[in-house]
This record gives C-alpha cells, sequence and structure tokens, in this order.
C-alpha cells in the first residue's frame, strides 16, 4: 500500500496549522511502515487530500476516474473560516463551495474531533464515512531541553518574568483581541504572541488591535525551532483564546509540555478538555484573568499531569495505525 499525501500551496501553507498537520501525517505514516509519496506524479494505491483549491478538486477527479480511493482531511468547516481573513464575508460563499464539493465527492473523510466530525457529516450531500482521528503529536520532540529555555530567554531579554505566551495567526478567530485585553489588565507580565503575520489578509480592525496594543506584549512573528520549544517549558501558562478550531495544535503542544494550558471554553473541546481537570477553560476576560493568576500562582501539577494524559493517547503512533486501518478498510471495498 503507498499513499499520496497532498497539500495544494505546500510551500504558502507551511506555517499554518495544515502544513504542520501534513507533517505529522508523515511521521505517523512511517512509524507505521506505510509507503508514502508527495508526488502526485508518482504511482499510489490510495490519495490523502488536505487541501481544497482547484488543483486538488482535479486530482480528486483524476484519481476517482481511475477507481483510486480518495480520503479528503476535513481541516476546515464552515464555522472556522469566519473571521479569518480580511473580507472573509466575500469570500466565504467561494471556500465553503470548495469545500463542500470535495466533502461530497471524498470516499472517506478524516478529520481531528468528535466536534468537526458532527459538522461535517451535517453538511448537505456528505454521504461517506466521517471519521475522526487526532493531528496527534509526536512527544519526543517534546522532551525539556535547557539549551532551548535559554534560547527563548536570551532571544526576549528574560531573567526571572511571569510569562504568558499564545500562539496563531493574527486571526480575530484565534482571539489575539483578547490576549491583548487580558494582557492590557496584567501590565507586570510578558505576554508573547508567536505567529506568522500577512497585512494583506488581516483585516483592519485586527490591524488597529496591534497598532494599540499594551507595551507588556511582544510580537516576535513566526518562530520554529528549538526558541518555540524554549518558550512552552519556560513560560507560566499558554493563553490560547480561540473562538473556533477542528482541534488545535498547540493546544496539544501545551499539554505535552505540561504547560497550564488555558483556553476558551467551545464546543471542539467537550469530551477531552476538562475544566479544572487538564486544563483552564474560560468564557470571558474576567475568568481568562483569573486562570492565568491560578496557572502563576497555585500548583497545577496534577492538572499538567492529567493533560498529558490526553497526548498520550493522540501520539503519533497510534494516529498512524488509525489511518492505516481506514485506508486498508478503503482497498478492501
Amino acid at each position: 500500500m503507498k499513499v499520496l499525501l497532498y497539500l495544494e500551496n505546500q510551500s504558502s501553507l507551511s506555517v499554518s496549522g495544515i502544513g504542520r498537520a501534513l507533517v505529522h501525517q508523515q511521521e505517523a505514516l512511517k512509524e507505521n511502515g506505510i509507503e508514502f509519496t508527495l508526488n502526485p506524479k508518482d504511482d499510489f494505491d490510495i490519495v490523502h487530500i488536505n487541501s481544497y483549491g482547484p488543483k486538488s478538486y482535479h486530482l480528486l477527479k483524476k484519481c476517482k476516474k481511475k477507481g483510486i480511493p480518495v480520503v479528503v482531511h476535513g481541516h476546515s468547516t464552515h464555522e472556522d473560516f469566519r473571521e479569518s481573513f480580511r473580507c472573509w464575508k466575500l469570500m466565504a460563499p467561494f471556500y465553503n463551495h470548495m469545500m463542500n464539493r470535495m466533502y461530497k465527492r471524498a470516499d472517506l473523510i478524516v478529520t481531528p474531533t468528535p466536534y468537526s466530525k458532527e459538522l461535517i457529516e451535517n453538511y448537505k450531500g456528505v454521504n461517506c464515512k466521517v471519521v475522526a482521528i487526532s493531528n496527534g503529536i509526536k512527544l519526543e520532540d517534546y522532551q525539556y531541553n535547557k539549551e532551548n529555555v535559554e534560547a527563548f530567554k536570551k532571544m526576549f531579554n528574560i531573567t526571572n518574568e511571569k510569562v504568558v505566551i499564545g500562539v496563531g495567526f493574527y486571526f480575530k478567530r484565534k482571539g489575539i483581541d483578547d490576549f491583548f485585553e487580558v494582557a492590557r489588565k496584567m501590565p507586570d507580565i510578558k505576554f508573547i504572541w508567536f505567529g506568522y503575520l500577512n497585512k494583506f489578509l488581516t483585516t483592519s480592525y485586527i490591524l488597529k488591535c496591534i497598532k494599540h496594543k499594551p507595551d507588556n506584549v511582544i510580537l516576535p512573528g513566526y518562530i520554529k525551532g528549538n526558541v518555540i520549544k524554549g518558550a512552552l517549558y519556560y513560560a507560566n501558562c499558554m493563553f490560547f483564546p480561540t473562538n473556533e478550531e477542528t482541534e488545535g495544535i498547540v493546544a496539544l503542544e501545551a499539554l505535552a509540555t505540561k504547560l497550564t494550558l488555558v483556553t476558551r471554553d467551545i464546543g471542539v473541546y467537550k469530551g477531552w478538555l476538562q475544566n479544572e481537570v487538564n486544563c483552564f477553560k474560560g468564557k470571558n476576560n474576567e475568568e481568562f484573568i483569573d486562570y492565568i493568576k491560578r496557572s502563576i500562582e497555585t500548583d497545577c501539577s496534577s492538572i499538567h499531569e492529567e493533560g498529558y494524559k490526553v497526548v498520550e493517547n493522540r501520539t503519533l503512533d497510534k494516529v498512524g495505525l488509525q489511518l492505516k486501518n481506514e485506508y486498508e478498510l478503503l482497498l478492501k471495498k
């Protein structure tokens, strides 16, 4: 069995959650001895498509004609497209059309959580099987490393300050405006938001928020490697006030490093993230502030241990085994 893992515009999406999910898929298949390719010109038995654009749809149609099973990955939903890009309301009908035509013609849809599974199953015209399989996480990549912590501290000139971090695109959907407002009310704490900023796509509202951000907020842009891993271990908490997700790899990374996760109480977390058990889930900025204070001032070790159990069930070897089972079922049809 050989699988084509396909992502349209891979270079531009490499800094996104979808780009990172593609890397996880490769690792997951390697863990289970499944041969794969990223080149559509190669021979393959199954195609696993991670995007919705015209090239993705052309590949889907080509494979359907050849009788090659098509897996479409449900990274996106109608719901999580809202309040993301500039002119998102104008773009939404076109984007939703592209997404729907992929979902309607898939032989199997894989999506990260039961929440996104339920959303996609209820889209008009979706008749194939939809299965929830986590994006997963490679736990060995998130072991404590003193050099990574020192690299982070050096880059941001940190000695003993309290630090709260956030990660994501500069979208209202990601809650970056609330990140700024919470930071404004906690001036003695250093808040750092890691993420890629595209000024052409970012809404005027978010650009205004950035212009008037409080002085204790640092925006270093998109950073990966040892610095971000050091941040995950040094910080006092991960503040991820997202309004909508299909899973949130950022949340998994916080749990993997036993960093206290403060996030919004939204549907995607139902059943696996439990407030005051393995994370803190707030409904508004007042609750976020309270939970951030608790993450700094109280012993959260039991929350960390419970959070780690969540990601132990989402390791890439387990993700790869689930994908392997679904691929094999498709080939038997």
